[in-house]
């Protein structure tokens, strides 16, 4: 692969592995089937998606950007995992999901491409996979119109965090597939936040998503101490 190409080919190999089961919602991916009604409700609440242009990154067999294109956005799902991408292409003709189109293209090439073309930019469940999560906030940054959104979510860098998402959701619960995260590569909300202020983004508010194991069931609050998001705006220049 392309050095200058900010991905880790043994990520990209894992989730293109996995592909086939994307839109199984009781499989690996059933999490993320659980949170994606969520995760769509709280950047709906914060910029309503109808009528807006926007780029999901990193968006894998494209759950929420076919959510958000269902809202009345005009979607762009980008990836570089090319079979993750083609299930995603595949799932909108099936469903016949209306505006969303999918790309394989990375974050950086397309900001350099489409610079401040989007209202609204999602990066979720990404960062964490990245070798150089800074770069993929700068682009996000790029692509975003002045004033526009950038929303983000990734998994804390704490023992707890290491506890609940490696060793409880890949190992006891199984929940997903043993591997799937890399604790070095988790990131602090600090640190995140730092990236954004670096890349002209505002934070406007932070999230957390919490689990019962017992009822199995997701809700969001106010602990953002495993899995968090966060809403940020482009500083009009």
């Amino acid at each position: 692969m392309d050095k200058t190409i900010n991905a880790d080919p043994a990520e990209l190999a894992k989730f293109s592995e996995l592909a086939h089961r994307w839109w199984d919602p009781e499989s690996e991916f059933r999490p993320l089937h659980q949170i994606n009604p969520l995760r769509l409700e709280w950047i709906d609440r914060q910029v309503p998606l109808a009528g807006c242009r926007v780029v999901d990154v990193g968006c894998g067999g494209g759950i929420l950007s076919d959510a958000m294109a269902r809202k009345g956005a005009e979607v762009l799902g980008i990836d570089l995992a090319s079979k993750a991408l083609k299930v995603a292409q595949l799932h909108a003709l099936e469903a016949q999901t209306p505006r969303v189109t999918y790309r394989e293209v990375s974050a950086e090439a397309l900001a350099e491409e489409m610079p401040g073309q989007f209202d609204v930019v999602t990066c979720m469940e990404m960062l964490e996979h990245v070798p150089d999560p800074g770069s993929v906030v700068r682009a996000c940054a790029t692509l975003v119109k002045p004033g526009g959104w950038v929303f983000f979510s990734t998994l804390n860098r704490n023992p707890k965090s290491f506890l609940f998402a490696i060793v409880g959701a890949e190992y006891v619960l199984q929940l997903l597939p043993k591997g799937t995260h890399e604790y070095a590569k988790f990131i602090k909300p600090s640190e995140l936040a730092g990236h954004c202020r670096g890349a002209g983004l505002e934070l406007q508010g932070t999230r957390g998503l919490e689990y019962n194991p017992l009822t199995r069931r997701y809700w969001l609050s106010g602990d953002t101490s495993v899995n968090y998001m966060i809403a940020t705006r482009k500083v009009p220049v």
